[in-house]
């Protein structure tokens, strides 16, 4: 089936993370944000290779640099990511919690097949050319994080807010009009739930309250009282890949022009388990936990422009240009509560079937949804000076508008509808906006041996200031040696993030706010040969 809608109310971001299961600005970011790939020798200098040439990561940056080859290359890049994630409940004495997720990984490998005339050969200007095959890791998914704490009675101006008043469960509390009543019955009585007003309705967590009149008049959580524990896992896994095939030129050996054409493959997905528990003996409900699925795939294609100019026998200066990547996305979801009903107590309303004392599930329909992305085109610019048979230093700056991404619907896919996503395209213009990242670099050489070090910094795309730190920053280090017609590199890159969300909303503003501190170790090794 094909529904757009945000599975239990999840997340309103307000830093990096959103769990909230629908289309909107914060996928729009997710499959915007990437950082640079490439083989370990570019990863060693934080890929800043924009001016540098003569390096495959070229191929995915700026394919100008394929016009410095020489020779034919062959190369593969396995590599190990090893993440953790800290999260703790804002303004909670409990102690964060910590999370771990490590994958394994194929982070480049590619074919580059050189052509070079002689240089007693000055039939023309055009002294040679590269055509490149390859594969590319832009963009890591993996993370995970979980946090436990208790929700407990706050004052707040002259008032004091319950426990229950805090829980997720009061986030489903509201009226509507009849028809959307009618429909929650209708999921419930059929057993075939596709919202998520429906869903708890159907696991005994809310209950339908009638008018005067004997009209459907709202909705009402089950009474819970007392501290409210509050618990969350998240793990999302994935990544975006990109196969590439690019052409660069070297013209009297001065000036270099490449082109490539991306075709991107994405992969993401995440599962969360949401548990609220009470210990009140006059209240039925023990606890419940929700977990949601959420898997995303999607495909595209994008395409790059660049120069590099050999101004001096040490100064290139090189310039890229990519269009903005044009993706087509498929979302599934799959949602599930499992309820823990004690006998016991003095509430019951909704009655409950003795068939749900204990513990037991309630699932959702699967949902599926095709819908279509197109991210910010992106600019960069980058000098590199090289160093004799030293070495080399390297910088690149490049330009991303965050708040040009675009959603829009996939009405003629199978599972896509005519959603025109104005709210959503409203909300990524004014949440986000342009952001300049930057890239340092640098090796040094000795004899067949290589030694490199970087610094990426990525900017914060989000238009409001915020006491989290939502800058990406990147540190990198490798090694690599030189023998005859093989090569092999080894590099190191360290990543540190933060995030900030709410698990739900609450018209009253007092829902939890989350805080996770990432970070993460990549290590890959490259071994190629030259020909």
């Amino acid at each position: 089936m094909k529904k757009r809608t945000i599975w239990l109310s999840l997340a309103l971001a307000v830093g990096q993370a959103s769990h909230a299961f629908a289309q909107d600005a914060s996928d729009a970011l997710r499959y915007s944000r990437q950082q640079f790939g490439g083989p370990a020798r570019t990863l060693g200098i934080a890929g800043a290779n924009v001016a540098l040439g003569a390096d495959f990561g070229s191929l995915s940056s700026n394919p100008a640099g394929l016009g410095l080859f020489q020779k034919s290359e062959l190369h593969l890049t396995p590599g190990l990511g090893l993440g953790q994630g800290e999260g703790r409940m804002e303004g909670s004495s409990s102690a964060a919690q910590t999370e771990n997720k490590n994958s394994f990984h194929i982070a480049s490998a590619g074919l580059v097949l050189t052509g070079r005339k002689a240089d007693t050969d000055q039939s023309s200007n055009w002294r040679g050319g590269s055509l490149a095959f390859g594969f590319t890791r832009t963009a890591d998914f993996n993370t995970a994080s979980r946090y436990g704490a208790t929700l407990n009675e706050r004052s707040i101006g002259g008032r004091t807010y319950t426990a229950a008043e805090q829980s997720y469960l009061a986030s489903l509390e509201g009226t509507a009009p009849p028809s959307y009543f009618s429909d929650i019955r209708r999921q419930s009585s059929a057993g075939d739930y596709e919202t998520a007003d429906a869903l708890a309705y159907g696991a005994y967590l809310t209950n339908i309250v009638r008018s005067r009149n004997g009209s459907d008049s709202a909705i009402v959580m089950r009474r819970m009282r007392g501290p409210i524990g509050q618990s969350e896992s998240i793990v999302s896994r994935g990544s975006m890949s990109q196969f590439d095939i690019g052409y660069g030129a070297s013209y009297r050996d001065r000036l270099y022009i490449g082109a490539a054409l991306g075709i991107v493959s994405s992969n993401y997905r995440t599962t969360r388990s949401f548990t609220e528990t009470e210990t009140d003996p006059t209240t039925r409900l023990n606890s419940y936990t929700l977990r949601d699925d959420l898997s995303t795939s999607g495909r595209g294609v994008n395409l790059r422009v660049g120069a590099i100019l050999r101004a001096s026998d040490f100064l290139r200066v090189g310039a890229s240009i990519q269009t903005p990547t044009f993706l087509s996305l498929t979302d599934t979801y799959n949602s599930r509560i499992t309820t823990d009903f004690s006998a016991q107590g003095s509430d019951n309303s909704p009655a409950l079937p003795a068939s749900v004392v204990g513990v037991t599930s309630v699932d959702a329909l699967e949902n599926i949804y095709d819908y279509n992305l197109t991210t910010p085109f992106r600019a960069n610019g980058g000098a590199a000076l090289t160093i004799g048979k030293i070495g080399f230093l390297t910088g690149d700056v490049e330009y991303v508008g965050y708040n040009q991404a675009r959603l829009s619907n996939a009405k003629g896919e199978a599972n896509g509808d005519d959603y025109s996503f104005s709210k959503e395209n409203s909300s990524i213009r004014s949440r986000y906006r342009s952001v300049v990242n930057l890239r340092f670099g640098g090796e040094l050489r000795y004899d067949v041996f290589r030694v490199r070090a970087g610094y990426a910094r990525y900017g914060d795309p989000y238009q409001t200031e915020s006491s989290v730190n939502r800058i990406q920053s990147f540190y990198t280090a490798g090694a690599g040696l030189r023998q005859g017609s093989f090569f092999l590199d080894a590099a190191v890159m360290y990543q540190a993030f933060d995030q900030a969300y709410t698990p739900y909303t609450l018209s009253n503003g007092l829902e939890p706010l989350i805080k996770v501190n990432n970070n993460r170790y990549t290590t890959s090794i490259t071994a190629g040969v030259t020909f």
